[in-house]
């Protein structure tokens, strides 16, 4: 129900098979604060198979964008190491609808985070990706 590293409020989801290579477990939560993506625990809300992000902000994606968005966010504190998974992460959630550069930005304006890396920081080394 919380968050392991900050103990914030978590959204929990489950993710489909084709982005399971680049979750955590096929059942997992992103923190509504610090953007961390953990295993979904036994006390954690039943994932959804259709997750509703807005409690993480009214600028997250929505639909099928949402997850591999969140999963995404989960992997930008180590660009380096997971550059690859970060690209098709961010490519799948395009091609579901969503503006990635627009959501990021969105987010780094929204005063209830405290995300886990720095997001205007990562946000100007992805679009150096393209």
């Amino acid at each position: 129900m919380a968050c392991p590293e900050c103990d914030a409020p978590v959204v929990a989801f489950t993710v489909p098979e084709s982005l399971r290579a680049y979750a955590p477990d096929e059942h997992t939560i992103l923190c509504t604060r610090c953007l961390r993506t953990a295993p979904a625990g036994d006390d954690d809300p039943a994932p959804a198979a259709d997750a509703d992000f807005s409690p993480v902000s009214a600028a997250f994606p929505s639909g099928r964008a949402g997850v591999p968005f969140a999963l995404a966010l989960g992997k930008l504190g180590s660009l380096a190491l997971e550059r690859a998974a970060i690209e098709t992460l961010c490519e799948e959630t395009e091609r579901a609808g969503a503006d990635v550069w627009l959501a990021l930005n969105r987010l780094a304006h929204e005063e209830a985070l405290d995300p886990h890396f720095d997001l205007p920081r990562r946000t100007e080394q992805l679009s150096s990706f393209r």
